[in-house]
């Protein structure tokens, strides 16, 4: 990878977190019809006692759709997993439930799918509620359909609310990327998309726009492949890093690009002196962080797109 930019000493705990976060993806090795898409959620948010990270995996393909939950140990690995097969077609796999142990805890994973609404990719948009609950508590609820979701599980809300931390993405397309994200909790979906006019006559050219407002757009591309431009995001300065070196020079039949979206923060009161934080700052806390991980983390969106000839 070309790029190189800072994190927050308390937003990663470890070298291999930070590693999975801007390595590039290896090479899908497939053809056009069995190219798989996913999705790849990561949250912070307090099961067993501790602040752990919940992984949540959605994949795509012609005949196998599946969603993966997986939370880490207390040694920072994703070490507990659970994985269903949706099977989107039989009525059976649209909803269900499973269970897991993480340290010898029961964790209970709870899902409705009959309504779900998906656009192009593998995570629904609407109309459905993924569920966390350990030790009668929702740890994670992923959906719109929240009253359902709570009226299933008999279970209570959970103390401390989730946080995401990065959303990742591996996506198949011939010209155009697209797909949607929200830098803060605070403000709604943005729709991204990502377009490129890269052969014919004229020189290469890239735009990245927001709900149809080109914030970027790269002229000359064969000169400015790897580059960075901060941009406004309802009033949030965001970095938009891009490395789209395969796209114009590989000779492969699939070419990946790597597009990273890094929200600029202003400097968090935990940063100032004096001020501490993670998960057993607190006196009165009775969670405890297994990464070095606490509420201050950055949200990043990664997208790994491969361009299909």
């Amino acid at each position: 990878m070309a790029f190189h930019f800072p994190l927050r000493a308390h937003s990663i705990g470890s070298s291999s977190y930070y590693a999975e976060r801007v390595t590039r993806e290896p090479h899908p090795q497939t053809n056009n019809k069995n190219a798989q898409t996913t999705v790849t959620l990561v949250y912070q948010t307090n099961i067993v006692g501790y602040y752990r990270n919940v992984k949540v995996l959605w994949c795509k393909n012609v005949m196998n759709p599946s969603l993966s939950i997986m939370v880490n140990s207390t040694q920072g690995n994703f070490q507990y997993s659970c994985k269903t097969d949706l099977k989107l077609w039989h009525f059976w796999g649209k909803i269900g439930c499973k269970s897991f142990e993480v340290e010898g805890s029961q964790v209970d994973v709870y899902w409705d799918l009959q309504s779900a609404k998906f656009i192009s990719g593998p995570e629904p948009v609407s109309d459905y509620y993924i569920v966390l609950v350990a030790h009668e508590e929702v740890v994670l609820l992923l959906g719109d359909y929240k009253k359902k979701a709570y009226k299933r599980t008999k279970s209570r809300p959970a103390l401390v609310e989730p946080l995401l931390i990065y959303r990742k993405e591996n996506m198949f397309a011939k010209k155009s990327f697209t797909t949607r994200a929200r830098f803060d909790e605070k403000n709604r979906e943005h729709d991204i998309v990502v377009e490129s006019s890269i052969t014919g006559i004229k020189d290469p050219e890239m735009w990245i726009s927001m709900e149809g407002v080109v914030l970027v757009n790269v002229r000359n591309l064969q000169w400015k492949f790897r580059g960075n431009q901060t941009v406004l995001v309802d009033k949030q300065p965001v970095q938009v890093m891009w490395d789209v070196h395969d796209w114009l020079f590989s000779n492969l039949g699939t070419a990946q690009c790597v597009f990273i979206f890094n929200p600029v923060m202003a400097e968090a009161e935990s940063d100032k002196e004096g001020s501490s934080h993670g998960g057993d700052s607190d006196s009165g806390s009775k969670y405890y962080s297994t990464l070095g991980v606490d509420n201050t983390s950055e949200f990043s969106l990664f997208l790994y797109a491969w361009k299909i000839e």
